[in-house]
């Protein structure tokens, strides 16, 4: 027994436990990494909101739910390397959109839209139309590439481009004003997710500033009649 307590004691015994129990820690698994979350931001602060035109000076427009192609249906945060293979989408590991890029573009679009006029959504469109008899134009919106692009390795993008169209109801049928498919590249700051989600937030702005602008110029193109 004695001799058994002289072993345990030894200090060769002793180091050999101690690596022994460091290699048992090393081997447990390294705790997950967070996954960052992305959106576009507040939006208009209080005192911008403030400044806005206080009653609606253009017709009301209906906004419909995007549409989006099955790859960007997801929260994931993509890039293409054009220099290497163009037709290849990846995602960023650890990066995330809070929601899809079609519903954060949609929320963009509607704030950017309701400063200067009262902005519904599909089913209120339905129902002032069923109580009132009167139908808005409605803005119908295809998202068909939202993208951290790489022209090359040291050179980046966020690369936006939509197809919008505005529809006009009349008892006859509806009537497409107009279509028009809108491309914005803005640069990138860095070569990683964030440099991405910067890029791709200026290019979403430039580009929704360029649909308000398109559709503000239709409705004015070609009025609105009152229905008899």
């Amino acid at each position: 027994m004695k001799n058994a307590i002289r072993s345990l004691m030894n200090p060769a015994s002793i180091a050999l436990g101690a690596a022994l129990l460091v290699a048992g820690c090393g081997a447990l698994p390294d705790k997950p990494a967070r996954t960052t979350l992305y959106d576009f931001g507040p939006g208009l602060t209080a005192p911008a909101a403030a400044a806005a035109p206080a009653a609606a000076t253009l017709p009301t427009l209906a906004l419909a739910e995007f549409d989006s192609n099955s790859r960007l249906d997801g929260t994931q945060i993509l890039y293409r390397l054009g220099y290497a293979d163009a037709n290849e989408l990846r995602p960023y590991g650890q990066s995330r959109w809070s929601l899809p890029p079609a519903q954060l573009l949609r929320q963009r679009l509607r704030d950017t839209l309701s400063e200067r006029r009262t902005v519904l959504g599909p089913e209120e469109s339905a129902t002032i139309s069923r109580s009132r008899g009167e139908t808005p134009d409605t803005l119908r919106i295809s998202l068909d590439e939202f993208s951290h692009y790489f022209d090359s390795a040291s050179a980046s993008v966020g690369l936006v481009r939509l197809r919008a169209t505005l529809v006009r109801s009349a008892p006859a049928g509806d009537r497409v004003l107009g279509q028009r498919t809108f491309t914005v590249r803005r640069p990138a700051s860095s070569a990683d997710a964030p440099g991405g989600v910067k890029a791709l937030i200026s290019a979403s702005d430039a580009a929704m500033a360029e649909v308000v602008q398109w559709v503000d110029q239709l409705q004015q193109q070609t009025p609105q009649q009152p229905r008899q």
